[in-house]
């Protein structure tokens, strides 16, 4: 019972619920809420016969309504029709007043036609001039774009690009945002990039004629330079030299000589030169219009292509410097050769040190330092190679000062030229060496012309001349000279005479003075101080000494043309230039204003230089005269076979004794040991020589005729060398050269073997040079010869004793001689 009352009451209330939902969905519909599918799908989702209620409900809702509609109506309907009384009332008057109006519509509408048509008239004026206003304005907008253009045409036509761009730059930034509508201002615009280009070409065009026009005047403007460095460096000379004038005078004067400056820097100026001072200095941009440059430059920076101008400008500038710096292949034949390729490489550097200055970043120092640290390279190595094909001094002393010209010219726009200062070195060293075969030229001309004869000297101004060439002392004449009582008389008295030395002594010192003034001119203008320039001077004097002037005297000696006497002359002539060497070392410390007595000072060689070449004058004389020596024993004639002696010397020995008679006497003005050591070396080769002869191989017999002969000729040997042709010699010290063959000879002469073999290798024997060899070989030759001609035909009548006496001795000089051997 209590379920079922239960479940009617969720009933009861389901229904209710379901009438509130069924009430809240029609008071939506009345309220035109949309959308409603929520309301009514509530309504659908119900139980099946849910529709039905619902449409029940919806007829109950419309019935509420019309009834409703209904009292209303019924409410206003007297209203209604009172309302529709009064409006037929007034029907008529509304009739009336149609007509009214419709007639005062037409007068008014004919009245109105003339207004009509004047205000249309005005409204079309007003518009008229409303356009004018807007199309003044308009022009007055536009004109200035207009006029900018004109002005930027008639700018590109006369050439005035950097303006041009300006002008562009305006119209871009002010004009054409104000007339950007219309259509010739699109035009304009799309021009614009062309006529930059255009401008970017011609401004390019003008660059690369600038850059061919600097390529073919660089040399102009580097020879203008080097022209101003050049004078600026004189007149600075001159003023110092103007300073140090007592210094300038004394600088070169030796021996009484005072040279005149050949150096073309340090000359002095001339009247030319002194006006050339006064003319208006030029510089670069004198010589070349530079505005391309800042034009194109200006024009790039403009467009914003700064960069790419930087790097075409650099990189052409650099081409142009590889061409500047290639040189001529003839280069090295003129100093015009050096001369212009110096100048072209100044003027392109000038060049670049103007644009370094005047504009802002086209060219850096630092890029100007790396160009000329790889133009020094290339330049560097090109003189290196063509300097070495000079061999003319005079061209090598130009090349040296046009490269100190030009160093300085550079090192005035501030580059650094220590390593062509350093190149000058190298080169100094190859001028040394032209100089060096320069002056071998010399010397061996003063060689060839000279007489090989003491200077005659016929009085005191002769001999004057002769001492303010080459500085030699006469202790006679400087005695009589002296200041006493009687002096000229006697001084006259003592010409004419004869110096000692021949011609080529005082012409090799003037050149040897030469020399060193030629290697002082290579020495000026280096930047050097005077301790170096004395050190080099020393040192390439000392090369011409040791090496030049020794070669050619070694030359000279051995040349087949110079005779004894001559020798003997160049003997005493190396003899005087020894001796004047110390004034040649005065006359360097003269020149450079250096003590000899400094730590540092090198000294000279020519001591050695000439006691070489006088040992090979004394060797040359020893070997002369051994050569005359075998000439004359050729000319000897002996008849081996004879049976006596003529009773006198041979005639060549005869002629050559007379020969070293004469020739010893020329000796006399050589030194004691040289006249000695050639008259001992003479004697020995003789003596050597007549042994020779004597055991000639290619002798077979020899009679003691012809032994007897031969002794007559050492006898006048022994007698010369008695009659002491050289003085010095100690008692019989010259006749011991003999010595070998006199003793060979007085023991076939005496026929002392029984001596010589009871004797034999006793210190005190009378045979003791006597060499069992030379005996042997003698008394075979003697032996066949008995055979032959039957000499000991007698003997054997007579005396057979003796003939077995020589066949003793014959075997024991054989069994002294293999016993020899055998020792040996």
């Amino acid at each position: 019972m209590a379920r079922k009352c239960k479940q009617n009451l969720l009933e009861l209330y389901s229904e209710e619920n379901k009438d509130q939902i069924y009430e809240n969905v029609l008071s939506e519909i009345e309220s035109f809420e949309l959308p409603l599918g929520t309301s009514l799908r509530s309504v659908y989702d119900d139980q099946p016969n849910a529709h039905q209620r619902f449409m029940e409900k919806l007829d109950a809702c419309i019935r509420n309504h019309d009834r409703e509609i209904e009292k209303m109506c019924n409410f206003h309907h007297q209203g209604f029709v009172d309302a529709i009384t009064e409006l037929l009332k007034v029907r008529a008057d509304a009739e009336k007043l149609k007509v009214q109006v419709t007639d005062t519509n037409r007068r008014l509408q004919d009245a109105g036609k003339e207004v009509i048509a004047q205000t249309e008239e005005i409204i079309r004026c007003r518009i008229q001039q409303r356009n004018i206003t807007t199309v003044v304005e308009k022009l007055q907008l536009c004109l200035p774009v207009l006029e900018m253009y004109s002005k930027l045409k008639e700018q590109m036509n006369v050439k005035r690009y950097y303006s041009a761009l300006k002008t562009m730059e305006q119209l871009e930034n002010v004009y054409f945002p104000r007339v950007s509508q219309y259509r010739f201002c699109q035009i304009m615009i799309e021009n614009l990039p062309k006529l930059r280009e255009e401008v970017k070409e011609i401004s390019m065009s003008d660059l690369k004629d600038f850059l061919e026009s600097i390529r073919k005047h660089s040399d102009k403007i580097g020879e203008t330079a080097m022209k101003q460095a050049q004078q600026q460096k004189t007149f600075h000379t001159t003023l110092q030299k103007q300073n140090n004038v007592n210094y300038g005078r004394n600088m070169y004067i030796i021996n009484g000589r005072v040279p005149e400056p050949k150096c073309e820097i340090t000359s002095k100026p001339t009247l030319e030169e002194e006006e050339e001072h006064e003319e208006e200095v030029l510089t670069a941009h004198d010589l070349v219009d530079f505005s391309p440059v800042y034009r194109c430059l200006h024009i790039y920076s403009v467009l914003g292509d700064g960069e790419t101008f930087e790097n075409y400008y650099r990189k052409q500038r650099k081409k142009q410097a590889k061409l500047v710096l290639q040189p001529q292949s003839s280069m090295h034949e003129t100093v015009e050769g050096y001369r212009r390729y110096f100048s072209q490489i100044v003027g392109f550097f000038v060049v670049e040190d103007h644009i370094l200055h005047v504009t802002q970043g086209l060219v850096t120092r630092a890029y100007t330092d790396e160009l000329w640290n790889m133009a020094l390279s290339t330049i560097i190595a090109v003189l290196r190679t063509h300097s070495s094909y000079c061999t003319d001094p005079d061209l090598v002393l130009e090349l040296k000062n046009l490269i100190v010209v030009f160093a300085d010219t550079l090192q005035g726009y501030g580059f650094p030229v220590n390593r062509l200062f350093d190149l000058l070195f190298e080169i100094r060293d190859q001028y040394n060496e032209t100089l060096l075969k320069k002056w071998a030229g010399l010397f061996r001309d003063i060689f060839e012309a000279d007489n090989y004869s003491p200077i005659p000297v016929a009085n005191e101004e002769e001999y004057r001349i002769v001492i303010s060439k080459f500085p030699f002392q006469d202790p006679e004449l400087d005695k009589v000279r002296s200041p006493v009582q009687g002096a000229p008389h006697m001084l006259q008295q003592s010409f004419p005479k004869k110096l000692p030395m021949s011609q080529s002594v005082p012409q090799i010192y003037i050149q040897v003075k030469e020399f060193i003034y030629a290697s002082l001119k290579f020495s000026e203008s280096l930047h050097r101080s005077s301790t170096e320039i004395d050190d080099m001077l020393r040192k390439s004097t000392n090369l011409l000494l040791t090496r030049t002037l020794s070669s050619c005297l070694q030359n000279l000696i051995k040349k087949p043309h110079i005779g004894l006497t001559e020798l003997v002359q160049i003997i005493i002539n190396t003899t005087h230039l020894e001796q004047a060497c110390k004034y040649l070392e005065d006359f360097i410390s003269n020149i450079t204003n250096i003590s000899q007595e400094t730590v540092h000072t090198a000294r000279l060689y020519g001591l050695s230089t000439f006691k070489d070449a006088r040992h090979a004058a004394e060797g040359e004389i020893y070997t002369k005269l051994n050569q005359k020596i075998d000439e004359f024993i050729q000319l000897a004639d002996y008849d081996w076979t004879m049976l006596e002696p003529d009773g006198r010397a041979s005639g060549y020995l005869m002629d050559l004794i007379n020969f070293l008679r004469s020739t010893f006497q020329v000796f006399t003005h050589l030194p004691g040991k040289v006249a000695q050591t050639a008259c001992m070396s003479a004697c020995q080769h003789l003596s050597t020589s007549l042994m020779q002869m004597l055991l000639d191989s290619e002798l077979k017999q020899i009679s003691m005729g012809a032994i007897q002969q031969f002794n007559l000729d050492v006898i006048q040997c022994e007698l010369f060398a008695s009659s002491e042709p050289v003085p010095g010699f100690q008692g019989d010290t010259l006749q011991l050269a003999f010595i070998d063959l006199r003793q060979l000879l007085d023991l076939f002469m005496v026929w002392d073997w029984s001596t010589y073999l009871a004797d034999y290798g006793q210190p005190t024997s009378k045979y003791l040079r006597v060499n069992p060899n030379a005996a042997l070989a003698l008394l075979e030759k003697m032996k066949d010869s008995s055979k032959k001609n039957n000499i000991f035909a007698q003997f054997r009548k007579n005396d057979r004793d003796k003939q077995k006496l020589i066949e003793t001795v014959v075997k024991q000089l054989r069994s002294l001689v293999n016993g020899m051997s055998q020792h040996t």
